[in-house]
């Protein structure tokens, strides 16, 4: 990937952007399926038929009609499509994060298109972060619009997305195996996975995985967060509260990618670049501003402890509990709430970036913030607080010119983040 994309007003170096690009490069989605493919022979079948789900379905899809160009027919679900496809593959485009009429669309396409094959027929699903809102089927009793209620809800207060799936896979005919049982074929999932632990059933809410859990665990998790539960959704829930899915025996799941594969791509690279390199964790979670808060802290320690240039390296995904009515994204908001931590260091940056470019309902995939932005900011009027207080991260880092742009990447293994001395 070019590095030309990460540069902002404060991040000039290049060695830097070098190491944001190599941890993109190193889940290239398509790379990915193609190293799986070639070390790994498909089990016995007379037709191939390929299923991609999700914001890497394409280029997952892609890889895959390359390695077994034999295929019969291939279906794209994903939110940005980027290319012209030949007759035997359909690519549609649907709702994220939150379900829309499209993802309907494509969830009846979807099921349309697994219950006609064959028991000597080979479904190879592609499956990444984002499947949950693009592909959906309600359930029997409930629609789209109890979907998006509750979606919205759930974000808003800031539940994890292992909570939101819980909700997805009970209320949904297509999750926690529902694909997986609507048809014969044998299947093989190839799973890049934007969930801290990299669990089958939480990545795009497990279409041909098990669902370990109840309808009982979902109320649970509306009723952590206060959410008022329509009569219908309690009800399916109620009805079904100590129901297990049955293990799904013609499926296998396969995570091909993560986010640690990404965070250790930077590692190596800055090691490359003459950086002390360290990787902190790939299952940071959590509220986006008490973990920028935290990063603030450990960039403190880090320049008492550690010779110049390091860089320590962490992943996972944080969540917001909007509060305000501004405009960003968790990685942006994480960055903001670092902002007063780190005034006054001198050649620092700490940074959290998307890796699917794509952070919150923003063009940015993150923030950048050194030890001089928040006087940058108080020149320009700008608190840090005060932007905090009403979630608008976005505003005050584009009024610094430190968003980072970097693009759709057509890759998703959840969020990096980055603390550098120079």
């Amino acid at each position: 990937m070019e590095t030309a994309p990460f540069l902002t007003h404060s991040l000039q170096d290049a060695r830097v952007a070098r190491i944001l690009a190599a941890c993109l490069d190193a889940v290239e989605p398509g790379r990915i399926v193609k190293g799986f493919l070639a070390g790994n022979s498909l089990p016995p079948h007379e037709r191939l038929f390929l299923l991609g789900v999700g914001k890497a379905a394409e280029p997952m899809v892609v890889a895959a009609a390359e390695a077994h160009p034999d295929f019969t027919q291939a279906l794209v679900i994903t939110k940005h499509t980027a290319a012209a496809h030949p007759d035997r593959v359909v690519v549609m485009e649907a709702g994220h994060p939150v379900p829309d009429a499209r993802s309907v669309i494509a969830g009846r396409a979807a099921l349309d298109f697994v219950s006609r094959l064959s028991p000597n027929d080979l479904l190879l699903c592609l499956i990444s972060g984002g499947g949950s809102a693009l592909v959906t089927s309600p359930k029997t009793g409930v629609g789209l619009r109890d979907l998006q209620v509750v979606t919205s809800a759930l974000m808003a207060a800031g539940a994890t997305i292992d909570e939101i799936n819980t909700l997805r896979r009970r209320l949904d005919n297509i999750k926690g195996g529902g694909l997986a049982r609507a048809t014969r074929a044998t299947i093989v999932s190839l799973l890049l996975s934007d969930v801290i632990g990299d669990r089958p059933e939480a990545i795009a809410s497990g279409p041909t995985a098990a669902d370990p859990t109840t309808g009982a665990d979902a109320l649970a998790v509306l009723t952590r967060y206060g959410i008022a539960t329509p009569p219908n959704v309690y009800a399916l829930l109620s009805a079904h509260a100590a129901v297990e899915t049955m293990p799904l025996v013609r499926a296998s799941n396969f995570v091909i990618g993560n986010n640690e594969l990404a965070a250790r791509a930077a590692v190596v690279q800055a090691a490359r670049e003459g950086f002390h390199a360290e990787l902190l964790h790939t299952n940071l979670q959590g509220e986006a501003s008490m973990l920028g808060e935290r990063l603030a802290e450990r960039l403190n320690i880090a320049l008492q402890e550690n010779a110049r240039p390091f860089c320590l390296v962490g992943g996972g995904e944080t969540t917001v509990t909007i509060r305000g009515n501004g405009k960003g994204g968790r990685n942006q908001e994480l960055v903001l709430a670092a902002v007063d931590g780190i005034a006054g260091f001198s050649n620092v940056l700490l940074i959290s970036l998307a890796t699917d470019g794509d952070d919150g309902p923003t063009d940015a995939g993150g923030a950048v913030a050194t030890g001089e932005t928040q006087a940058r900011g108080r020149f320009m009027g700008m608190a840090a607080n005060d932007f905090l207080a009403r979630n608008d991260s976005y505003t005050y880092f584009d009024a610094l010119g430190d968003l980072l742009r970097p693009g759709y990447s057509g890759t998703n293994v959840n969020d990096l983040m980055f603390l550098f001395a120079l």
